[in-house]
């Protein structure tokens, strides 16, 4: 139950959504004969559906998070037992390979998981992620691409059940114990992912993956039309700024 309203919250305070409620609201004022509160509710949500699909918008909410870690070179990567991967989203069908079926997160994540992996082979790679919404566990994908690149299974921890990122650090801490580990996952995600792996009593050291802002450097005409890929930039960080809230208070 719990888990369902968090997804619930979660879906609701993306600005499309949000946007969408108040063109409702809209609908419904108008219905009811306020035609000047419904105008000002429209105009509210067109600009909002507008200005969070802009590119620009999408970089600047998205970078902030990006920031805060930078990601580990060749020779500055610290000896350690174990290489913890975070999970994202698999969906395995026939006809596929394993790689079509994690998403660019996921795919970005475990990838860089194995590149550490390789120059620290004594360690174990820890991949996690449980089922969701009636998904495959994202922990058994990582596993099953990351023994097709050469990482061996007796090298291979897989945590399947934790569903969320608070669900994970509680899953790895009972693994890694005091131990330090690199921790692996979406630029984005680590500031909140650190806090929670931090709060679970582990000692993460940040290692991120899957950089998506900076794609734009200089404002150009298409940056003012609506673009999918901003759309998806300002929902994760509304997400990830919402997840830390809820972290900050003890919610999570």
């Amino acid at each position: 139950m719990l888990s369902t309203a968090k997804d619930m919250v979660g879906l609701l305070a993306t600005p499309v959504m949000v946007a969408i409620l108040i063109a409702i609201m809209a609908v419904i004022a108008r219905m009811r004969g306020s035609l000047r509160a419904g105008r000002t509710l429209a105009i509210l949500a067109a600009t909002l559906g507008y200005v969070s699909s802009l590119g620009p918008v999408g970089n600047a909410l998205i970078r902030p998070l990006e920031t805060v870690f930078t990601p580990l070179r060749d020779g500055q990567i610290p000896r350690v037992k174990f290489i913890v991967v975070l999970g994202s989203s698999y969906a395995p069908r026939d006809g596929i390979p394993v790689t079509a079926a994690l998403d660019q997160d996921g795919l970005a994540r475990i990838v860089e998981g194995i590149r550490l992996w390789r120059l620290n082979q004594d360690a174990r790679l820890v991949v996690s992620g449980g089922p969701t919404r009636g998904e495959a566990a994202p922990a058994q994908g990582y596993a099953k691409l990351a023994e097709s690149l050469g990482v061996s299974p007796s090298a291979i921890v897989a945590l399947d059940h934790a569903r969320d990122t608070s669900e994970e650090a509680r899953a790895v801490a009972r693994v890694v114990g005091q131990d330090p580990f690199l921790l692996v996952t979406s630029a984005f995600h680590l500031p909140r992912a650190m806090k929670l792996m931090e709060r679970a009593g582990t000692r993460p050291i940040p290692a991120p993956a899957n950089f998506m802002s900076g794609r734009i450097t200089t404002l150009r005409v298409r940056d003012l039309l609506p673009d999918s890929a901003a759309v998806r930039d300002a929902e994760l960080a509304t997400h990830e700024y919402l997840g830390l809230l809820t972290v900050w208070v003890g919610a999570q």
